[in-house]
């Protein structure tokens, strides 16, 4: 996800976002684990737009 599809999110869409990608980041472990990662890249990618998503939602809770 883009910074700035981020930005146009609302608080509740960010909240299934982040719920939705730690679901799939939990998934990920477990395929690593197995050795059935077809992109190990994709572990790393959905940590940093959780993080985004949490940063973005602290400013609109602050805002």
């Amino acid at each position: 996800m883009k910074k700035q599809e981020i930005k146009k999110l609302s608080k509740d869409e960010i909240l299934k976002n982040i719920d939705k990608l730690k679901k799939d980041l939990f998934n990920f472990r477990f395929q690593k684990i197995n050795s059935q990662v077809t992109n190990p890249s994709k572990i790393n990618e959905t940590k940093i737009t959780i993080a985004r998503l949490k940063t973005v939602l602290k400013g609109k809770m602050n805002a």
